[in-house]
């Protein structure tokens, strides 16, 4: 008898996705930064970051245990990191394009089904935790509330994992699996536009 279909997983995931939806620059505030509210907000109403993210759950759920909890926890340390080299000042190049390239590779691993050792997924998804991070810790020096700007940042990106994984789901299912895997290659060929626009 076929498993029933996960519904819940999955409306959980749009809605999560239908609040992202807002549109904003996905690395410029302007004024000051006003605590946990606004870093809450500010990851869903970034494209690029909310790609990717939900990308590293979609991931995690093709690569299974452990991957589907590891690279979920491993992403925002890492990004707590990136994001405290940035707030120091120290030097990072090419912030942007490693943001968007973590759209297209990552989206590419999910497209592609994309299985390799855990402990190299876990060097990915840290490596371009570190410029997602860093890019939104040059922002942090302006906030009124830096660590709870921080703490509202790094929750709303566990629950964009969250939703990836709720989405990936779907691939137990082999019509599930195919729009999983269309839904990577929606993000990669997101990643390709932030890469050349």
């Amino acid at each position: 008898m076929p498993r029933p279909f996960p519904w819940r997983p999955l409306a959980g995931a749009v809605l999560v996705l239908a609040l992202a939806a807002a549109p904003a620059e996905a690395h410029s505030i302007k004024g000051a930064v006003f605590g946990f509210v606004t870093g809450f907000m500010h990851p869903l109403t970034g494209p690029d970051h909310v790609v990717a993210m939900v990308a590293v759950g979609l991931w995690g759920t093709f690569l299974g245990a452990p991957a589907i909890w590891l690279l979920p926890i491993v992403f925002p340390l890492i990004m707590a990191l990136g994001g405290a080299a940035g707030v120091i000042g120290l030097p990072l190049s090419h912030v942007e394009t490693g943001i968007a390239l973590s759209a297209v590779v990552l989206g590419l691993m999910v497209a592609l089904a994309v299985r390799v050792p855990v402990w190299l997924a876990v060097v990915m998804v840290g490596f371009f935790a570190i410029f997602h991070g860093y890019a939104h810790g040059r922002e942090l020096p302006l906030a009124v509330g830096p660590m709870e700007f921080a703490l509202g940042f790094v929750i709303a990106t566990g629950c964009l994992h969250l939703a990836g994984i709720a989405l990936g789901l779907m691939a137990r299912w082999k019509v599930g699996e195919y729009v999983v895997r269309a839904g990577g290659a929606a993000i990669t060929l997101a990643g390709l536009w932030f890469l050349f626009t």
